[in-house]
């Protein structure tokens, strides 16, 4: 089996108001927001170019569902699909579906307190 986390892919948080919390940062901190939020760029150990993406939700957003935490953290994978399987095989709670996107792949666990974790094996190429 591949590493399972290579990095954080993105912290993803609720609030009252996106768009003033990224104008805000965006000011006050020089964050270059857009829709999104904020995307990081950094080298992985091989030098390939990768990304970290910082996400303000709208505090009654689905996407954390069934978790009811008010942040849901984002992991970079290498092989999601495998992860998955072997997460299962471990007793990890599994989300069913998994999304691919131009942005790469993205599945969903929950921890053992609720936390939903969005596993991400990314195509960074999709953001240059």
């Amino acid at each position: 089996m591949n590493k399972r986390v290579t990095g954080i892919g993105g912290v993803f948080f609720k609030t009252k108001d996106p768009k003033a919390l990224k104008e805000w940062y965006s000011k006050h901190l020089g964050l270059n927001t857009d829709q999104w939020g904020c995307t990081f760029w950094w080298l992985d150990e091989n030098g390939n170019k990768c990304s970290t993406q910082w996400s303000p939700f709208k505090e009654d957003t689905e996407h954390f569902k069934p978790s009811e935490k008010d942040f849901m953290m984002n992991y970079r994978v290498e092989d999601l699909e495998e992860l998955l399987e072997t997460l299962k095989e471990e007793g990890v709670e599994v989300m069913d579906e998994i999304q691919k996107v131009e942005e790469g792949k993205f599945g969903w666990i929950m921890d053992l307190e609720g936390n939903k974790i969005e596993l991400w094996e990314p195509n960074d190429r999709a953001f240059l």
